[in-house]
């Protein structure tokens, strides 16, 4: 642990806390904790669901998923960046419109039904804890890395799970979502800033780039894998496409096969639309054109960092086996020149063009990556637990200040059960099975997400007829399949095309649940409210005035009072 690494965590720290004691909510409502007030503008919030989004799974994982498997690693970069489009096109400026506290909140009020809440708030702890455990998990790689020491007896990599993961708890709890909000705004500037001075290092100190790039191309895939000896060896990737092929870096089939490529972009695609902590950013925004053009922004700036990460995890796979042959320090992270560990591939890259300095500060943008999409996922955490369970089911007399003290203790609760998941599976077991065991974590969440969610979603949106006993059908169907179907590729031998779709199960899931829910709807009764909800999210700004009007004057003469001049 040199005096950068000392410097680099102490500035990542203090950073995070600062601008969380700055920006903490003046008062005690459930609207400033959760929402911001939704006073959220465009070009920060667009900031702040970067820093979101753009997680450990990103920074470390798509990097590394290009590192260990050449041109297939880049569909995780294509998948998630075209998540936001139909985010864009479908959901966000209708559900900031019709404006609630978070997904579960939303679809219960829009199908009238506290079933559909509950279950959708099942399934939202669901896709949280899978997207939680893989952040610590790249907390823990980065410490251990930049590090190299743990405290109290903990191995480094469980002291890092445990720092990072304790220091978000705490900025979520004390600084709601406006602290949180500012954290990942200034989060990602700093994250999207380090990605850009390492691509500027590796193309300045290495004008090869082009010549190394078409090198790789027709490169035999190797990576490491544990031998029953306890040792490491070089095994050959075989092609999945054409199996009588080794795989090769620059063509297709090195991990997936054809139907499995195109299952893992369904699935990262359709599973953004569903996840909790991205989507409760459009409640933050203070209107439904606000929220659209904060996702045009968004689409911008993820399209840019995926095409860095991209990049970058093929630089590293040229230039790691050459200096390994000259820096001890690599060979002891490396067989043969390969990295053991994939998510190591943008911190030696760091250290490589940039010593210590650069080490430094590829590894706090790691941790700033894993923390701040914690952050958000804590939150909504707190949202789900705290406005969706506790005010409405287990104290709906709760006074403000007894709901966002409900919303403090789950994310602390929430913060504990990810950091003893993430300590419990060790990163080692899992890379030889996987391009990088950060991402592929995340993509379980993806596949529930888009899965369970965005079928019901879409549905409750642009569907009329969508009905409580539909919705809830829907996101068991989803959710059911999405869990099982990856449990069995997990655990059981099969097919490759077979394997592949199982552990990327959207593109049999979602069509499932859409279609039961359709199926359901149709044969129960829609909500009575149905077209004051469609006005709320898909009428003009007139019609929403003239329905607002309506609602009141209805209450005034319930109570006896003269009804209001338009």
């Amino acid at each position: 642990m040199s005096a950068v690494s000392v410097v680099t965590l102490a500035g990542v720290f203090v950073v995070v806390l600062g601008v969380s004691f700055l920006t903490r909510p003046r008062r005690s409502s459930t609207v400033d904790f959760y929402l911001a007030g939704q006073r959220v503008g465009v070009l920060t919030n667009s900031w702040a669901i970067c820093g979101d989004y753009l997680s450990a799974a990103s920074f470390l994982g798509v990097a590394a998923a290009v590192y260990v498997s050449g041109l297939d690693g880049a569909w995780y970069a294509v998948g998630f960046a075209a998540g936001f489009v139909p985010v864009l096109l479908l959901v966000a400026a209708p559900l900031r419109r019709f404006g609630e506290f978070s997904l579960a909140d939303f679809l219960g009020r829009r199908l009238g039904s506290e079933g559909v809440r509950l279950s959708a708030v099942g399934v939202v702890q669901l896709i949280i804890l899978c997207y939680l455990v893989p952040q610590s998990v790249g907390g823990g790689i980065t410490w251990e890395l930049l590090v190299g020491h743990g405290v109290l007896g903990l191995s480094p990599y469980a002291t890092g799970v445990l720092i990072c993961t304790a220091v978000i708890a705490v900025v979520v709890s004390f600084g709601g979502m406006r602290g949180t909000t500012w954290n990942q705004a200034v989060q990602f500037l700093l994250l999207f800033g380090a990605l850009i001075w390492l691509a500027s290092a590796v193309t300045g100190d290495d004008f090869r780039y082009g010549a190394q790039v078409a090198e790789l191309g027709d490169q035999p895939l190797a990576n490491p894998e544990p031998t029953a000896g306890g040792d490491w060896e070089l095994v050959e990737e075989q092609n999945h496409i054409d199996g009588d092929q080794p795989a090769v870096f620059g063509q297709p089939g090195a991990r997936y096969g054809e139907l499995g490529q195109i299952a893992l972009v369904v699935t990262l695609g359709l599973g953004t639309a569903g996840l909790p902590h991205v989507m409760n950013r459009c409640f933050t925004a203070p209107t439904g054109r606000a929220a659209r053009t904060t996702t045009v922004w968004v689409l911008l700036f993820i399209g840019a960092f995926y095409a860095l990460a991209v990049m970058l995890g093929t630089s590293a796979r040229g230039a790691i086996p050459e200096a390994a042959e000259t820096r001890p320090w690599l060979q002891r992270l490396t067989v043969d020149g390969v990295l053991r560990v994939p998510e190591h591939a943008l911190p030696v890259l760091g250290r490589i063009h940039g010593g210590e300095a650069g080490l430094g500060l590829v590894a706090a943008a790691a941790l700033i990556a894993a923390m701040s999409t914690v952050a958000g996922l804590l939150l909504a955490s707190a949202a789900t637990w705290g406005h969706d369970v506790y005010e409405r089911h287990i104290n709906p007399r709760a006074t403000q200040r007894q709901a966002v003290r409900a919303g403090r203790m789950v994310t602390l609760l929430a913060a504990g059960a990810a950091a003893a998941l993430a300590i419990a599976l060790r990163p080692e077991a899992f890379t030889p099975a996987a391009p990088s065991l950060v991402a592929t974590m995340v993509t379980w969440a993806f596949a529930v997400a888009g899965s369970a969610l965005t079928p019901v979603l879409v549905l409750s949106i642009w569907w009329r007829g969508t009905s409580a006993a539909g919705g809830v059908a829907g996101m068991l169907t989803g959710g059911v399949l999405a869990v099982g179907m990856f449990s069995l590729g997990s655990v059981f031998d099969a097919p490759s095309a077979v394997h592949e779709v199982l552990a990327t199960p959207t593109l049999v899931a979602a069509p499932a649940a859409a279609l039961v829910t359709v199926l359901v709807s149709r044969r129960t009764a829609a909500p009575d409210d149905v077209e004051a909800s469609w006005i709320r999210m898909h009428g003009t700004a007139a019609d929403r005035a003239s329905e607002r009007l309506a609602a009141l004057t209805i209450a005034d003469r319930r109570r006896g009072r003269r009804p209001r001049a338009r």
